[in-house]
């Protein structure tokens, strides 16, 4: 395997297990060099929790790139996270399209809506402005509500096999040309993982857990985004990101004081064997 340099651009919320404090050690347990640039630094995510702090870094993006660009630094692969302002997507989509190294991968969470909502921060111009990020990402790795604000697409709680294609062809319009789409199931008690790759439709379902845990969004975009950088294939990256998720919740059910996260750290050797 060799040692890739990546590039993940997130927020830090110092406590709650998600964005930058999910991304880099897993990132690192899959044996990637693993550099942030933290878009800005909550005391604890937004999630349950009230009167936290927040401290807005979009100012300080051009700087830091501007020096690592002096400096000569670039990357084999930039995976970006929650971004918190329009104005910060213009910028994380100019990293996207000149800090990469020939080749480099770049995904694409847009972590901005879920159970057919947008977060209370957001907007219908920051959905517009995640649309611009769609052609500069090879990945794009939305959940159903995402994809459905990104591809103006009704949200529907029950949906078949033919709601999914067209989502994924409105989504490809964008500019996507490879999804892959989580918490999609067709049945009760079973969720999944759909693939859109160069036209061809994979799907790998799995257990669906009732009660689910905050953060797995971005234990699942880093788990996938790790494995993919081990040399798996998107399938199997794919795969393997869904059955470490679920490894997380399980491993976090029954512990009603840990409501806030998911214990994904208990489940890392599981991640690595599946590596």
């Amino acid at each position: 395997m060799a040692y890739k340099k990546i590039l993940t651009i997130q927020d830090i919320s110092c406590v709650g297990q998600c964005s930058l404090t999910v991304a880099l050690p897993i990132l690192s347990a899959c044996g990637h060099e693993t550099c942030i640039l933290p878009s800005a630094v909550l005391s604890t995510h937004t999630a349950g929790f009230s009167g936290f702090t927040f401290r807005d870094l979009t100012d300080d993006m051009p700087a830091i790139q501007a020096h690592w660009q002096k400096e000569g630094i670039a990357f084999d692969s930039i995976y970006t996270g929650y971004l918190g302002s329009t104005k910060q997507v213009g910028y994380v989509k100019n990293i996207l399209d000149t800090m990469g190294v020939e080749g480099a991968i770049k995904i694409v969470d847009p972590a901005f809506a879920d159970n057919g909502k947008l977060y209370p921060i957001f907007d219908a111009e920051y959905v517009n402005a995640m649309k611009t990020l769609c052609p500069s990402a090879d990945i794009l790795v939305p959940n159903i509500t995402e994809a459905c604000f990104l591809a103006g697409v009704e949200y529907k709680e029950s949906y078949d096999e033919q709601y999914i294609k067209g989502l994924l062809s409105a989504l490809e319009e964008l500019g996507c040309s490879t999804i892959v789409l989580t918490g999609v199931g067709y049945e009760s008690g079973k969720t999944g993982v759909v693939v859109y790759e160069r036209g061809q439709i994979r799907y790998y379902e799995h257990k669906r857990i009732a009660r689910g845990c905050h953060g797995t969004g971005d234990v699942y975009a880093s788990a996938f985004t790790g494995a993919l950088l081990n040399g798996k294939d998107i399938f199997t990256a794919a795969k393997i990101a869904a059955d470490y998720t679920v490894r997380c919740i399980e491993n976090t059910q029954g512990d009603p004081d840990h409501w806030y996260g998911v214990k994904f750290e208990t489940a890392l050797p599981d991640l690595i064997k599946m590596l």
